[in-house]
């Protein structure tokens, strides 16, 4: 059995395809750093990450498959998940060998790929739907999230077109980094003490001294709309969490005491 490890970026497991080609190999299994190796391991070749391949090799990509195809490629990288890695580098090992094959899904490592991002993309849909926004005193809106998968990079353009006027701060407190919009351009952030930020990353609330005078009203007005609108001889709890899973409920306002 002949086994790849790799660094665990996406620009190593292109890289991991473009070194499968050029030594004339197909491995049994690519495994990230960390992953425990199989029993019987005849020849573990360690992949060493290559900017310029790994372009390569998406570069070819792009030739062989449609946009779409090659969105769900970027997309089911998102989910973080180990269990991508050798599915994906099957699906992109067989697209060079036997060209677009988006839509053969009775092949398993295609439905794997396509099944991830499908799942990725539903998360990016009821982030748009669940984000809570707060004002601060000096006109920036925040909101703290934990997504399961990272879909801020494939969210903040709906709020960059939807909220273009103001300036807001969407931080993902899993992944510590966020997103920050001025007006003009987003860009990405860090910081390097989360300790000292004016906001709460367990449930996003910001601190009383830099919340804005206005927001703690509509913040209550909100809560009591969404009290006044529930009919108790309707309620359906099961429809509810199937609706709007628990998981995000720390961060919005409505399931905020």
């Amino acid at each position: 059995m002949t086994v790849y490890t790799f660094d665990g970026t996406m620009d190593g497991l292109l890289t991991a395809v473009f070194d499968a080609y050029a030594l004339k190999e197909q491995p049994e299994q690519l495994l990230a750093e960390g992953d425990p190796l199989p029993l019987f391991c005849e020849h573990i070749y360690n992949v060493c990450t290559d900017g310029e391949k790994a372009r390569r090799v998406w570069a070819g990509l792009e030739k062989r498959v449609s946009r779409e195809a090659m969105r769900l490629i970027a997309v089911s990288w998102l989910s973080e998940q180990r269990e991508l890695n050798q599915p994906l580098f099957q699906y992109i090992c067989k697209v060079f060998r036997q060209g677009d094959i988006e839509r053969n899904y009775a092949d398993s490592d295609v439905l794997a790929v396509t099944n991830i991002a499908r799942r990725v993309l539903h998360e990016q849909l009821r982030m748009k739907q669940f984000i809570r926004f707060q004002k601060a005193k000096d006109g920036t809106y925040l909101a703290v999230v934990s997504p399961d998968h990272n879909v801020l990079p494939i969210i903040t353009h709906h709020f960059q077109d939807r909220f273009n006027d103001q300036p807001w701060l969407i931080y993902d407190a899993r992944r510590h980094y966020g997103f920050y919009y001025d007006g003009e351009t987003v860009i990405r952030v860090t910081f390097e003490d989360e300790a000292a930020v004016p906001f709460n990353l367990s449930n996003g609330k910001l601190d009383a001294n830099v919340l804005s005078e206005n927001d703690k009203l509509f913040q209550d007005l909100w809560r009591t709309y969404f009290k006044a609108i529930c009919i108790r001889e309707r309620m359906n709890p099961r429809k509810q969490l199937n609706d709007m899973p628990r998981r995000y409920w720390q961060y919005m306002t409505e399931k905020q005491g």
